[in-house]
Order: structure tokens, then C-alpha cells, then sequence
């Protein structure tokens, strides 16, 4: 028997489990984001760490801003900028594979980061990845509407192209017999 204007007992139960799955991923949604906590709450211990680490760097002793780096984003991973300087670091050592990943943490953190970015695409050119690092420059300058540095010197880069590696020679010593 139908009444006209009450909802049934089958259209509550239809209706009900979409509106408890909508709450669901509300709640769980709004539960995540303030979770996260923004580059301005970074832990303090962090930021010091990431200063110690970045004196280490300026005065040449790239194991010690290393250390202090690593020990920064063990204490805060969100400490983005950390990811930064630890891969600045990895390119000087000349290692631009872990330069990437590094900066790849940084922008995942932050998307558009355009100093991780200009990084992130000079490591690849050195890495004979052009096309990646033309994809870094395009978006860089999506982002940066004007005049952007990091535009200009990441284009200059990427003309210059890969370094060039040479092989060395090796030549063997020769041996006398007697």
C-alpha cells in the first residue's frame, strides 16, 4: 500500500546508503587535509637542521650538510626545501640521477616549486634527458607569467645541452723482457 508524500521503506533504504558513503568520504576527506601540515608549521628542529645544512654547503663540507640535511627531513618529511638543498648537493657531487629524485620528493610536496622545477631540469639535461627538462621549462613558464629567472636559466641549460663526456685513455705500461 502506497501513501502519497511518505517515502517507503525501500526508497529510505536506496537513498540512505548513497548519503552514507557521501558522508563517509566528507568526513574522511576533510580528516586528511588537516592532517597535513603547511610549510609554515614545519618542525623548528628541522628548520634548524636545514640552516646548519645549508652552512655545511657554503663552506665545502658536502658529507656534513648531507648528514644534517638527511636528519632534517627525518625529522619533518614535509620540509621541502631540505629536499631542495639535499639535491643541490647531489649535483655537486656530479650525481644527477639522485639530484632527480630528490627534487621529484620536493615537488611532490609542492607542484609548483619553480626553483625545484629549474632543478629537477637541469639534472635531466644533465642526464641527456632534453625532453623532460623542455617539459619542466614549459611549466615553469605556465607558471611564472612574466619575466621568470629560473625560465631563463633553465633555457639556457637546456641549448647548451648535455656535457659532453669524454672517454679517458688508458695506455699500458710497457713491459721490457731482459
Amino acid at each position: 500500500m502506497l501513501v502519497r508524500g511518505v517515502p517507503t521503506l525501500e526508497t529510505i533504504m536506496r537513498t540512505s546508503t548513497v548519503a552514507l558513503a557521501a558522508a563517509l568520504a566528507v568526513v574522511s576527506i576533510t580528516t586528511s587535509l588537516n592532517g597535513q601540515k603547511p610549510d609554515e608549521a614545519i618542525d623548528g628542529r628541522s628548520l634548524e637542521l636545514l640552516e646548519q645544512g645549508r652552512a655545511l654547503k657554503a663552506a665545502g663540507d658536502l658529507d656534513g650538510a648531507v648528514d644534517a640535511l638527511e636528519t632534517a627531513v627525518a625529522v619533518d618529511p614535509r620540509n621541502r626545501i631540505a629536499f631542495v638543498t639535499l639535491a643541490q648537493v647531489a649535483e655537486a657531487r656530479d650525481l644527477p640521477g639522485k639530484a632527480i629524485r630528490l627534487y621529484r620528493e620536493a615537488l611532490i610536496l609542492e607542484p609548483n616549486d619553480v626553483a625545484a622545477l629549474r632543478g629537477q631540469g637541469e639534472a635531466l639535461v644533465a642526464k641527456g634527458a632534453i625532453a623532460r627538462a623542455r617539459d619542466n621549462l614549459a611549466k615553469i613558464r605556465t607558471l611564472c607569467k612574466s619575466g621568470c629567472t629560473e625560465a631563463t636559466a633553465l633555457a639556457a641549460v637546456i641549448a647548451k645541452g648535455p656535457p659532453v663526456a669524454t672517454a679517458a685513455v688508458v695506455t699500458k705500461p710497457t713491459v721490457v723482457k731482459e
